[in-house]
């Protein structure tokens, strides 16, 4: 029965959480985002945290698709960086300020992504930088009209 359960669920797949359409709400159509950051959001962040994931060959395994679907709605709820520009002043502060304080705690990529993910091991320097980077648009949005 157990088997039988396994290779039916094979057939039961999420929605995967890509889009043909191009990143015109993109964060950085909006913000100021430095090219070292942003290679760091797109290598370690967009996976979840986008309209545009990218998937692995064990995604297909069930299980593990929907586990790894769970994630990334979840991932978006916190912020999508594919639509970071439709954001209110007031949801992108709130969201610089999580995306700072994250990285201070080097809490982000989840520890699952980081170990079957080479460009999700972030290195302090890599950290520092988005952190700051998180602060300096934080406050630059605080103060603003």
């Amino acid at each position: 029965m157990v088997i039988l359960i396994l290779i039916l669920i094979q057939f039961f797949r999420p929605a995967k959480n890509i889009t043909d359409e191009d990143p015109v709400d993109g964060i950085a159509t909006k913000y100021e985002v430095p090219m070292n950051v942003l290679m760091v959001l797109n290598d370690a962040c967009y996976d979840c945290h986008s309209n545009y994931s990218n998937y692995p060959w064990y995604y297909n395994i069930q299980p593990v698709g929907w586990w790894m679907n769970y994630h990334i709605e979840e991932a978006k709820k916190h912020v999508n960086f594919s639509e970071f520009a439709r954001y209110s002043k007031e949801d992108a502060i709130h969201a610089f300020h999580d995306i700072k304080k994250v990285m201070k705690a080097h809490a982000m990529p989840i520890k699952s992504y980081r170990l079957m993910h080479e460009k999700g091991q972030l290195s302090d320097e890599q950290y520092e930088n988005v952190a700051k980077w998180a602060a300096k648009m934080e406050e630059k949005l605080i103060t603003s009209n």
